[in-house]
């Protein structure tokens, strides 16, 4: 999947870059809420401002290995059924336009911080939305360690989705020290999600009817 190898590769490349230039290219590519909005600025003109590229390229910055493979371990497993479910081009909307949206959400809700969102957890979070409303009633396979065995097991989607919400919350007590975290990205993206996918139901029906 395009999007795990742009994250993974940035991941790698931040890793590779000495501390000072690593926080240099969180403040220039992350969201960082303080320069999205100023008070003292008309919104109409904030809205043209290149600055907001950055609700973007946050979505494929990550420091901590703990939040990328959290991410992207959850976004394989929700992300492909609802690709197939979506289409490619609409799936990758979902990703984008939902990480927008909830990175825009959590801007806002820490106005003023200079510390910068990033990650793509809110794009995530609209996958998994997307998915609650495709198939509310789904169980996904999984493949655990049972002692010496490998054990196969089907769990509800809605046990996992809270195992995922459980990691974010981790992170945002063991995570960086640098990069701002916010419960309205994850809350913006995931009603985001659900509600592109009730609005794509149609569209969904006539590309499985082909």
């Amino acid at each position: 999947m395009l999007l795990v190898f742009i994250c993974v590769v940035t991941f790698v490349a931040l890793a590779l870059m000495p501390p000072p230039r690593r926080i240099t290219f969180l403040l220039e590519w992350g969201t960082v809420p303080a320069n999205i909005f100023d008070a003292h600025r008309p919104l109409w003109q904030q809205l043209r401002d290149p600055a907001l590229l950055r609700l973007v390229t946050a979505l494929f910055i990550h420091v901590a290995w703990l939040h990328l493979l959290s991410n992207l371990l959850f976004l394989m497993i929700f992300g492909i059924p609802a690709e197939r479910a979506l289409g490619s081009v609409r799936f990758l909307v979902l990703f984008l336009l939902g990480g927008v949206v909830a990175n825009l959400a959590g801007a806002i809700s820490l106005a003023g911080v200079v510390r910068p969102i990033i990650g793509c957890s809110g794009a995530v979070s609209a996958v998994l939305g997307s998915y609650v409303s495709l198939f509310p009633r789904a169980r996904l396979g999984l493949v655990l360690p049972l002692g010496f065995y490998l054990e196969f097991v089907r769990v509800p989607a809605f046990l996992l989705i809270g195992i995922w919400a459980l990691l974010q919350l981790l992170f945002s007590y063991v995570g960086p020290s640098y990069g701002g975290y916010a419960w309205w990205t994850h809350v913006a993206g995931f009603l985001f999600g659900a509600i592109f996918a009730l609005t794509s139901r149609g569209a969904i029906m006539r590309r499985m009817r082909r």
